[in-house]
């Protein structure tokens, strides 16, 4: 088991993992349809999206986090 003190760290890495896998994936899909060479598409739409994704989550959480403080209830 990892530390407690890692775990949105985690938490951060993994959820930009798994929404820029069906992001691209969407994206590819939509943008060339499901036909041969998909998965190869899919890859390497998903080598360009992930690292954004992480950079994004990291760079946003710090800013975003006080206002959906400020907006959800003390309950």
């Amino acid at each position: 088991m990892i530390s407690k003190k890692y775990a949105q760290p985690l938490f951060m890495i993994l959820m930009s993992l798994g929404m820029s896998v069906i992001m691209s994936g969407v994206v590819v899909a939509v943008n060339t349809g499901i036909s041969d060479g998909f998965f190869f598409r899919w890859g390497y739409s998903l080598m360009f999206a992930y690292p954004i994704a992480l950079i994004a989550a990291f760079t946003l959480a710090p800013l975003i986090r006080p206002l959906v403080n400020k907006i959800a209830s003390k309950e």
